[in-house]
């Protein structure tokens, strides 16, 4: 038995959609769904798109304006691998 926790938001519709990729092809299988609303602390902690925390753009965006990243020649190869 495996156990596997998502987050989804119900449509106007009142019915929940699942798509779960679990790895397996041609196999019957119980599911067993329990749910639970989540409150508006438990929205706060949730990373909001694919991964990145909530305003880490606007809070990092600009950071390294008065020390740039430079890349030297030291940095750039002329003869490079050529790939297949």
């Amino acid at each position: 038995m495996q156990s596997v926790t998502v987050h989804y938001r119900v449509g106007e519709d009142g019915i929940l959609h699942l798509d779960l990729p679990i790895g397996l092809t041609n196999a019957e299988l119980e599911v067993t769904v329990t749910f639970q609303a989540v409150t508006l602390t438990t929205q706060q902690n949730i990373p909001q798109g694919k991964g990145w925390p909530a305003g880490f753009f606007e809070e990092t965006f600009g950071v390294c304006k008065d020390d740039p990243i430079v890349i030297d020649s030291e940095g750039i190869f002329e003869d490079g691998e050529e790939l297949a």
